[in-house]
């Protein structure tokens, strides 16, 4: 059993500092790329802030690394504690608001080419790019509410969930109030963290791949391969993770007793998923543009600059159709 528990923990341990060191690295390359060698637009504008979310998320990563190497024993303090939670779950949900933001402008560019290329606006992108970030915070405050430092008996601290400011209430009654509000905090979370994200994506991605077929803009299955990959890869790693921790909460008290002891397990296995995802954004919004591998070979930045910019050159067809927008394209050199 000890053997298993410290398989488990390295396999942690490696899995999350491989999402730190790719999150960190790719995540960092983009914001360099698009925040500093480019001219800001709003796709650039889009991938910045998306970087920015996945580079912090990833970044925070080695504190709880060294956490869970402690065994769950938190060594920074209350105030870090309050901070890095919400750091990190912020930064988390901010980047699932903001894959769904970017599909829904993207959506917006292929259905109504017209008004996007008279309202499409930078200065109105920084003002509605805002509210992924705004969204992201509301749905985390109970984290900075109630996430607290606890001293157990042995004297050691855990950073974790915690109302014991409700009163002279009984154990019980304590419990019963725990239980409702992580219940509450959970299926808010699985509502509006995924469920509306996820929605957002499957329908905008939906709608771009039927009017792209509509008019003839694919000569190739590569849009809608990248479009399928990037809905596909944001469900397979948020599902499980989202999945197991309704299952958390609405057995809460079985899982407490060791009666559903697999949930925790399952649990630190599809948030290490979910946490991948991560550093997965670069590559599926940006890498997989056009042939990443041989213009890596040659110019990584320079290629990184073209897969971002939004004033790409019409592309040509052999049949006869009308000559695509800037944002038609840009989806085209996905």
């Amino acid at each position: 059993m000890e053997t298993g528990y410290t398989a488990l923990q390295i396999f942690f341990f490696v899995a999350h500092g491989i999402t730190c060191v790719l999150g960190t690295v790719g995540n960092g390359l983009v914001i360099w790329v698009a925040g500093f060698r480019m001219a800001c637009t709003v796709t650039t504008l889009c991938y910045l802030n998306l970087a920015i979310a996945d580079f912090l998320f990833s970044a925070t990563l080695p504190f709880f690394m060294v956490v869970n190497s402690m065994e769950g024993r938190w060594p920074y303090g209350l105030f870090l504690c309050k901070l890095l939670s919400i750091v990190i779950d912020t930064n988390l949900f901010a980047s699932v608001f903001l894959i769904a933001f970017i599909a829904l402008d993207r959506c917006i560019c292929v259905l109504h080419p017209v008004w996007a290329q008279n309202h499409r606006t930078l200065s109105l992108a920084k003002k509605v790019i805002i509210v992924p970030w705004i969204l992201a915070l509301l749905l985390n405050l109970p984290v900075l509410i109630f996430f607290t430092t606890v001293k157990d008996d042995n004297g050691d601290i855990f950073c974790e969930f915690n109302m014991d400011f409700c009163g002279d209430i009984s154990e019980e009654e304590k419990l019963q109030r725990l239980s409702t509000s992580a219940t509450i905090m959970v299926i808010t979370r699985f509502v509006i963290g995924f469920t509306l994200p996820m929605s957002i994506i499957a329908i905008c991605y939906g709608l771009i791949a039927a009017k792209m077929r509509n008019k003839g803009m694919i000569k190739s299955h590569r849009p809608l391969r990248v479009l399928t990959v990037v809905g596909a890869s944001f469900f397979i790693c948020w599902f499980p993770f989202q999945l197991c921790l309704l299952l958390h909460t609405l057995y809460a008290r079985a899982v407490v007793e060791g009666s559903f002891d697999i949930i925790p397990l399952l649990e630190s296995l599809t948030s290490t998923l979910a946490f991948f995802n991560s550093c997965l954004n670069p590559m599926l919004y940006v890498f997989l543009g056009r042939d990443f591998r041989k213009r890596l070979i040659h110019s990584l930045p320079a290629y990184l600059q073209r897969a971002l910019t939004e004033d790409t050159d019409p592309i040509s067809y052999t049949t006869n159709k009308s000559p695509l927008s800037p944002t038609e394209a840009e989806l085209q050199e996905m």
